[in-house]
């Protein structure tokens, strides 16, 4: 009974691109949420103090998360446990699990203590406050979500594994109606760390959601020690990961360290635009890099290299594809898309046009970032482990590098020639531009090296990548023209003092923008559009009161 229930509502999806378009609308739905939870942010504390300690206090426990929780990285064990049966899967999961406790617990306790002392290191600007005993307090609690998560990224390994898709989109959204819980209801009560505590409620949330699948499939960890055999191989191909990961947090922590020295609310609006630029990466270059790595793992482990190419260009064509349009139509609704999700109570005009200049700046560097999604999980397909540490070394002295260098005082004419181009002249804070503007520099950077490395399993990646830049820039042109033009007619109609007539402009030229895309993807006659409308047709289809089980495409190897 158990499996036929969890059978019926998270039917495995073999097909990628069926997959990969299903996890965009349920991650639609996560991210929906999380907009929700900015939204409820913005308006109680506004780009201010309260919220720069909030977003500042995340650094470290990510960081834990990916030095210490993904030692044992889901990335290694999904090719593992593709080949093995049920008892194998079982004791890798229990000396994983395990491990992760011991390491991860020490680390925790070690920062616990320790915190003052950190946080005064990395925020000397935050030292000052009057809420700093709180802000102590809520980055001591936030040490519990890395060892949960951790957990849960090793359980997420078998729900990918078994394609149950929905189960992966469905996690975020626990995790943030978590941190809305807090926001609302405990924050009121115990201040910040009421925060804190919400989100490892969300935390706890976002584990136990695979917890069925693993007592379904049998293999629901225990208890064991590690065993050297067994773990040795999973550490040496999990500590490069760890390490890339750990990388790219230290890479965002120090840029965070450089903001909170900018002034008041600069590390609130550079993670609001973050956020807002997250929603798009989920959407198109998280769905496709994680409906893809079971394959790319699966094509390379019975030496399929022509099948293994097939699916990395397909799913990066259409990255590159929609991350471009996507860059158009953001540029055009920028200010609408703040307005719409942040502007409300204490969130001002001045943080609403700081916050959408920032979004611009990201979002040409989505491409990068969608890319890097999928390009990294190649070459740990391919047991190329240790590429993406160095490539993520390279990447953090070339971005923190150039932060270092654009705000210093002889780059006052970058300075100006953002604050024009992006409309921000005389607005407080635009210096955060320039962080923005370091970061999308170090991964396109990034992403370059991960191409270039590419070469070796999948020749001629990049030859197969320049049709759709092509396609792509044609239809973002003109559909960003088609809704600015549309922005433009429906301005002198209704005035924008409401956040239904916002909405309303925003939505008409949106739908506006997006069909012109699509005319012109039509006229192009663009296969990825093309696939894109079959893909979506077939997902659509329904037996038996469920989504159908599709078989995998041409270019998609045969699931055992």
């Amino acid at each position: 009974m158990p499996r036929r229930i969890l059978d019926r509502i998270t039917a495995p999806i073999r097909g990628l691109h069926q997959a990969a378009y299903l996890l965009a609308v349920l991650t639609l739905a996560s991210q929906f949420l999380a907009l929700a939870r900015d939204r409820i942010f913005a308006h109680t504390f506004g780009a201010g103090q309260i919220l720069d300690l909030y977003y500042a206090s995340f650094r470290i426990p990510d960081l834990v998360f990916a030095l210490v929780s993904l030692l044992v990285s889901a990335y290694v064990i999904i090719p593992r446990i593709s080949g093995m049966d049920k008892e194998e899967t079982k004791k890798l999961l229990s000396e994983s699990v395990t491990f992760l406790l011991f390491a991860g617990g020490v680390i925790c306790v070690f920062l616990c203590i320790f915190m003052p002392q950190f946080l005064a290191l990395l925020y000397p600007n935050f030292v000052a406050s009057p809420y700093h005993e709180s802000f102590v307090l809520l980055s001591r609690i936030l040490l519990i979500q890395p060892i949960l998560l951790g957990i849960s990224s090793i359980f997420l390994s078998v729900t990918q594994v078994q394609r149950r898709f929905v189960l992966v989109a469905i996690s975020p959204v626990l995790y943030n109606l978590g941190i809305i819980i807090g926001t609302v209801f405990l924050y009121p009560i115990y201040g910040l760390p009421g925060i804190g505590i919400g989100v490892v409620i969300g935390a706890v949330a976002y584990l136990a959601v695979h917890i069925p699948v693993l007592r379904v499939s049998g293999v629901m960890p225990s208890f064991k020690m590690p065993t050297l055999a067994l773990m040795g191989p999973v550490f040496r191909n999990s500590i490069p990961r760890s390490l890339a990961l750990g990388m790219n947090s230290v890479t965002i922590l120090v840029l965070i360290s450089i903001a909170s020295r900018l002034g008041t609310g600069e590390v609130s609006v550079f993670t609001f635009a973050s956020n807002l630029e997250a929603v798009l990466l989920a959407l198109i270059g998280s769905s496709y890099a994680v409906a893809a790595f079971p394959a790319l793992s699966e094509a390379l482990a019975v030496d399929k290299r022509k099948e293994f190419f097939e699916i990395l260009s397909s799913s990066a064509r259409n990255i590159i594809l929609w991350s471009i349009i996507a860059l158009g139509l953001t540029a055009v609704l920028r200010a609408h898309i703040v307005r719409i999700v942040l502007g409300s109570g204490a969130f001002n005009w001045d943080a609403t046009r700081l916050t959408a200049a920032i979004l611009v700046i990201l979002a040409v560097g989505l491409v990068g970032d969608a890319l890097e999604l999928l390009f990294s999980r190649a070459l740990y397909a391919a047991r190329q482990s240790w590429r993406p540490l160095l490539y993520q070394v390279a990447t953090f002295i070339v971005t923190t590098s150039l932060a270092f260098f654009f705000i210093s005082s002889h780059n006052e004419w970058l300075q100006k020639t953002l604050d024009v181009l992006l409309r921000v002249s005389g607005v407080p804070g635009t210096p955060i531009l320039l962080i923005a503007l370091a970061n999308i520099i170090g991964q396109f950077f990034l992403v370059s090296l991960s191409l270039i490395a590419l070469r070796s399993v999948a020749p001629g990646l990049s030859r197969s990548l320049v049709r759709p830049v092509i396609h792509g820039s044609l239809a973002a042109i003109f559909g960003g023209a088609a809704a600015y033009g549309s922005l433009f007619i429906l301005g002198g109609i209704a005035p924008l003092t409401t956040l239904s007539a916002v909405f309303t402009q925003a939505f008409v030229a949106f739908v506006v923008g997006s069909s012109i895309s699509a005319l012109a993807l039509y006229l192009l006659k663009n296969e990825e559009f093309i696939g894109m409308v079959n893909a979506v047709d077939k997902l659509l289809r329904k037996r038996s009161g469920r989504i159908e089980v599709l078989a995998p495409s041409a270019e998609e190897p045969l699931q055992s």
